[in-house]
């Protein structure tokens, strides 16, 4: 066996789930006892060798003009070359969006088959069995992959980042690559001072919280937390808070170490997008909200109240 690892990347910034993508990648490695490699598609500013302290003995970086966007198909052509070179067997991305993306078709094209949302490492024991969430995070499942190539789409934070000395071989494929059938015409950027998907510390905000004017002691508690701001959907759909900001079954999936909801009543479509929250802490006057159910910590009380003093807290503690 032979562990190919996809190292997701933006404008050069490695994104965090990449470094748990590695670690994950490079202990399936070790417990199959072989090398594990990674690979990543365009150009990019990050110290490549450096990340050989996630486990990784070379690292495969893939220039192309045509990668300068993303296209799923594009980088699908790139990874089944990179794939036939190196001849690895099992191939690791992140569950997120270009994960998402890219992993299927490539499972496509090398008749691989493919476990999606994997939380544990593989089960080797008796075949090659991989543990995963199903029913929107609410049960697991433990599926068993027959084919000779395997790839897994590892959700975030499900592992650990494990660091230690060391340096990778980073290796220039000079890949071939029809392109696109997307043109990109202009791009958008959503400004912020933390991307939600990265955040450790989120945020959040719901309908008890009566109207957008109203939006200052979320943004107050983000800012004295180093956090990233969210919302319900219905706050989205009132046009109180972007959408891009929304948070749930129908919006972003996210698992940041610490999520708090504040006038969230805990509908299942808002919890089935951030259930994967290490720890989750309810705000709510109402003692019945079901948010309740699923909170680590609750604090049943006004948010007008509670919110204003969690945050002088929170400046008092960092001095």
């Amino acid at each position: 066996m032979s562990v190919l690892i996809f190292i997701d990347q933006s404008e050069g910034h490695i994104k965090k789930a990449s470094y748990e993508a590695l670690s994950y990648g490079a202990k399936i490695a070790e417990m199959s006892g072989t090398a594990a490699e990674a690979v990543i598609l365009g150009n990019s500013d990050s110290d490549l060798a450096a990340l050989g302290q996630y486990g990784v003995s070379k690292i495969h970086q893939v220039r192309n003009d045509h990668l300068n966007h993303f296209d799923a198909q594009v980088y699908i052509q790139a990874l089944e070359q990179v794939v036939s070179r190196t001849g690895a067997d099992i191939i690791i991305f992140s569950n997120n969006v270009d994960g998402k993306a890219i992993a299927p078709g490539l499972s496509a094209q090398l008749k691989a088959g493919l476990v999606t949302g994997a939380v544990d490492l593989p089960d080797t024991s008796n075949g090659f069995v991989v543990k995963k969430t199903v029913f929107s995070g609410k049960a697991f499942a433990h599926v068993r992959i027959n084919s000779a190539i395997k790839i897994i789409t590892l959700n975030p934070n499900a592992y650990p980042v494990l660091e230690k000395e060391g340096r990778a071989e980073v290796v220039t494929e000079d890949i071939q690559l029809l392109p696109g059938k997307v043109t990109v015409k202009s791009v958008n950027k959503v400004k912020g001072e933390v991307p939600l998907t990265e955040a450790d510390i989120v945020v959040s905000g719901g309908r008890g919280l009566k109207g957008p004017e109203n939006w200052g002691i979320v943004e107050d508690l983000a800012k004295a937390l180093g956090a990233a701001t969210a919302c319900s959907r219905p706050v989205a759909d009132a046009d109180w808070r972007p959408h891009h900001e929304h948070v749930g079954q129908t919006g972003i999936a996210i698992a940041p170490n610490l999520y708090i909801a504040i006038g969230i009543s805990g509908a299942i479509q808002h919890l089935a997008g951030v259930n994967r929250s290490k720890v989750i802490v309810v705000i709510n006057k109402d003692p019945e909200a079901p948010f309740f159910k699923a909170a680590d910590y609750g604090i049943v009380g006004d948010a007008f109240e509670v919110v204003p003093k969690i945050t002088e807290a929170v400046k008092k503690l960092k001095g």
